[in-house]
């Protein structure tokens, strides 16, 4: 099963605005760290691997197909943007079955896949709530629980930590590390502890171009931080 990303000198525009600017990447099974502030480029290559937004040059392949493959692609992948949203009257369970039912998940598919999932992201005791009662952190596990419903190879999240108390961002760390076994999770955050406590390899990417891309331990080096080693890649671009 390939679960890997290859990306070789990747551009995005918009008009004369620099989205993306020669980025290459090669992303193996596990899970990966995506770094840097807002507008950094982080989203619009999120977007170009889940197939959502065309790439302006270069080349990328997906679990071993092409980008212009896009049906075969988002039957491999999971997405969870930073922005997304449920209908707030539906109960957990209706919400993923309703889900389930638009991707095209037969009814036997949908029964036996919907209470695993929500036992993976610990929402099963919750699933006869309505998602406007979800707390901010289990919205974000309900929109993991959508993103995994089809078992990908692949998933692509982004900031999902943003917002939420320093409990709800150890778990939901746990959790994307558990997700990691078997496939490959890129994870994309400004948030560097939460790169530092679970990736052990990352990607830094500032003003659209890529200024870092290696192991953790690398990227730290010599300084004492990992706050440290970050304003020296940012400042160094």
């Amino acid at each position: 099963m390939d679960t890997e990303i290859t990306i070789a000198n990747l551009s995005k525009r918009y008009g004369k605005t620099i989205a993306l600017d020669g980025v290459s990447l090669h992303i193996k099974s596990g899970l990966y760290g995506l770094l840097g502030q807002n507008g950094a480029g982080k989203t619009t290559l999120m977007r170009i691997l889940a197939t959502l937004l065309p790439k302006s040059e270069g080349s990328v392949s997906v679990g071993g197909f092409d980008i212009s493959q896009a049906k075969d692609i988002r039957r491999i992948i999971g997405y969870l943007p930073q922005e997304f949203s449920f209908y707030p009257s539906l109960r957990v369970r209706e919400a993923l079955d309703y889900l389930g039912l638009l991707s095209g998940m037969s009814n036997d598919e949908r029964k036996t896949r919907i209470p695993d999932v929500l036992r993976c992201v610990n929402l099963y005791e919750d699933r006869n709530k309505r998602v406007k009662a979800l707390s901010g952190g289990m919205k974000r596990r309900l929109g993991i629980a959508q993103a995994i419903l089809h078992d990908p190879r692949i998933l692509i999240v982004g900031e999902p930590t943003a917002g939420l108390d320093p409990v709800e961002r150890i778990h939901f760390r746990e959790m994307l590390a558990a997700l990691a076994e078997g496939r490959t999770v890129i994870f994309s955050t400004h948030i560097i502890e939460d790169i530092e406590k679970t990736c052990g390899r990352l990607a830094v990417l500032n003003r659209g171009a890529l200024v870092f891309n290696g192991e953790l331990a690398d990227f730290i080096g010599s300084e004492d931080s990992m706050e440290a080693a970050y304003i020296r890649a940012i400042g160094e671009a």
